[in-house]
């Protein structure tokens, strides 16, 4: 008898496949729910954090600008100065550098700060812009030595620029906190946006930007739902092969009375008596074939006489 015949010819094994079928379904609802659960709040907890040093960020900048300007560094004007002046002297291509009047101030005194925030693994930067998008001071990662090729320096040299792009005015002007956009840098890498307004003296100055990387969130929302899809995997096949064993081990009394009907069928072992302790339905049913086999062995021994 081959295994397929054996197993359409076995209740236990049909019984097993429907329940592993429904626990299967079940548990993928459940991984698929749980997985969308977890990456929806893994975005807004890691929104929020943006959202917060943003505000953060604004403040800190704020700062370092009114105290430049109360300890006579720079004055207001120089401060607010919307002067720029072209840096000369190497191939920036379409992205040309700029100085200002405080920029000196900001590559001192906002760096430190600005890269402690990109201790946060989904931040690709945090940095300072005036209403225009002039960047001052960028982050220490897009500071590398400038080499003269418009598309090296594109990626790694990127301080003292003006993003004014849609995204970059939206975000240098805007004077509500945690502003969210969708942004796609000049590099081609899509991320959000958050921004909050920078403010020195009681005057809107400009906005602090922070960026967060959609593709490092995917990737751990990848993980997230391979790491639950193993779990998931691993809790089904354990519970299908249990059971399996538990539906074996309930249905032995079902196959031992199946024998003992087919042996009384054929007139075989009318003598000995079938006996169980069970008092559910299998026992019920024990009882019921046992009442058979008396009925046939008083049938067989009228026919004898």
């Amino acid at each position: 008898m081959s295994i397929v015949t054996s197993f359409r010819n076995s209740l236990g094994a049909k019984i097993s496949l429907k329940l592993a079928i429904l626990l299967v379904a079940l548990t993928t609802g459940a991984a698929v729910v749980i997985t969308l659960h977890q990456t929806q709040q893994m975005e807004q907890l890691t929104l929020e954090k943006a959202r917060q040093a943003a505000t953060l960020g604004a403040r800190e900048y704020g700062d370092v600008l009114d105290n430049a300007i109360d300890s006579g560094l720079v004055t207001v004007n120089d401060v607010f100065d919307r002067n720029y002046v072209e840096i000369k002297g190497y191939n920036w291509g379409a992205k040309p550098k700029y100085h200002t009047r405080y920029d000196a101030v900001t590559d001192r005194a906002v760096l430190v700060f600005q890269d402690k925030f990109l201790d946060q693994e989904d931040f690709v930067f945090a940095v300072g812009v005036d209403e225009n998008g002039y960047l001052p001071t960028h982050n220490t990662k897009y500071q590398k030595p400038v080499t003269g090729t418009p598309d090296a320096d594109l990626a790694g040299n990127r301080t003292k620029r003006i993003f004014d792009d849609p995204v970059g005015i939206a975000a240098a002007r805007n004077a509500e906190p945690g502003l969210l956009q969708v942004y796609k840098r000049d590099t081609g890498e899509t991320m959000w946006d958050v921004s909050s307004p920078i403010h020195v003296k009681g005057k809107r100055w400009g906005a602090f930007r922070i960026g967060v990387s959609i593709e490092r969130i995917a990737a751990r929302q990848r993980q997230l739902f391979l790491t639950l899809l193993g779990i998931f995997g691993v809790f089904t096949l354990v519970t299908v092969f249990a059971m399996f064993v538990l539906v074996r081990q309930a249905m032995r009394p079902v196959v031992a009375l199946t024998a003992a009907a087919e042996e009384i069928s054929l007139g075989e072992r009318l003598e000995a008596p079938i006996r169980s302790d069970l008092t559910d339905e299998i026992g019920q049913l024990t009882k019921t074939i046992d009442r058979l086999r008396v009925s046939m062995k008083a049938a067989m021994e009228r026919l004898g006489q």
